[in-house]
């Protein structure tokens, strides 16, 4: 496997096409992981992104880029996505993805579906064939069943790792919802995958899935669907997809606010990124503002900013350069 330098320098160079990913940002680190866990998170990591490298380089668009490398993380056990999403209080697998297309700001989303296969096909077929941005619940499922999308059983998304998880969270609350936010249970909140393109027609997309937050209750949605705070694209600027704890993420619509920063300020995708990264969203959630974002620019820069102490991420341009990293470098 070759790994390139993680090149962040910002050019204003045109670059044909490039293709950024993560697969949730936490507490990553080195001593914590196996040889074998982390062999296989690089491979899968690879695997996604030159999916949709393959369909840049053929000069397929940055939308279908987007989709089909989520769907390879959705497929996959190791993240919380898809197949290996996590369990809410009552023991279900819910969904949330959006996805965006910067060329017309064309937007879709779906929330707390629990039988859709791929989340992110449903919320492309939103986006392109409903008049909303938006569905939930068992009306999105109506709608996916009508568009032809693959329907599972929920006992598909079923996993062992992501079952002990739930039950250690509950174990810690003792009747105390206070608890929830145990530090030592920090990581129950991280969790998503995502993935930023620019295609050779210089339109960007960004389109991110999850499967939430252990242990959640009442319906909740993070920022994962909201388009502004965990999806965001614009051909005027940049393309995000964000990961971390999506209360903040809302509350500070750290994608959308990346891109206010270069349009209104004229930063660099890179310093854009830093600032809301690293200051604005810590000091929302008084240094409990935690996560990352991966993004792309109009110009092909990518950056793969976080605040925690790792990020499942990866790169390629289109020299075919290929970066994988998973804690700080």
């Amino acid at each position: 496997m070759k790994i390139a330098p993680n090149t962040e320098a910002e050019t204003t160079e045109k670059i044909q096409f490039s293709i950024v990913i993560h697969g949730g940002a936490g507490t990553i680190k080195k001593e914590n992981m196996t040889p074998e866990k982390e062999a296989a998170y690089k491979q899968k990591l690879e695997e996604a992104i030159r999916v949709g490298y393959t369909i840049l380089k053929n000069g397929g668009t940055s939308l279908d880029a987007v989709e089909k490398t989520i769907n390879v993380m959705e497929d996959s056990p190791l993240f919380n996505a898809g197949k290996g999403a996590v369990f809410t209080h009552e023991g279900y697998n819910e969904h949330d993805a959006s996805i965006m297309d910067g060329k017309t700001l064309n937007a879709g989303a779906s929330a707390g579906t629990k039988t859709v296969k791929h989340p992110i096909n449903l919320a492309r077929a939103v986006m392109e064939n409903s008049p909303h941005v938006m569905l939930s619940g068992k009306g999105a499922e109506v709608f996916a069943k009508e568009q032809g999308l693959e329907i599972v059983d929920p006992s598909y998304f079923y996993t062992e790792s992501r079952m002990k998880s739930l039950e250690r969270v509950k174990a810690s609350e003792n009747n105390k919802i206070a608890s929830f936010y145990d530090e030592t249970l920090k990581d129950t909140k991280f969790g998503t995958v995502g993935c930023a393109a620019l295609d050779k027609h210089g339109n960007l997309a960004a389109g991110t899935s999850t499967g939430g937050m252990t242990n959640k209750r009442w319906g909740r949605i993070g920022d994962a669907p909201i388009i502004g705070a965990g999806t965001y694209a614009n051909n005027t600027t940049c393309a995000v997809s964000s990961t971390g704890w999506g209360e903040y993420f809302i509350r500070g619509m750290v994608a959308y606010d990346i891109s206010a920063l270069m349009a209104y300020k004229g930063l660099s995708l890179a310093e854009a990124s830093k600032e809301v990264i690293q200051n604005k969203l810590p000091s929302i959630g008084n240094g409990e503002g935690n996560g990352g974002i991966i993004a792309i620019d109009k110009h092909g820069n990518m950056v793969m900013e976080f605040n925690t102490s790792g990020m499942y991420r990866a790169s390629m341009n289109d020299k075919g350069e290929l970066y994988i990293g998973m804690y700080k470098d």
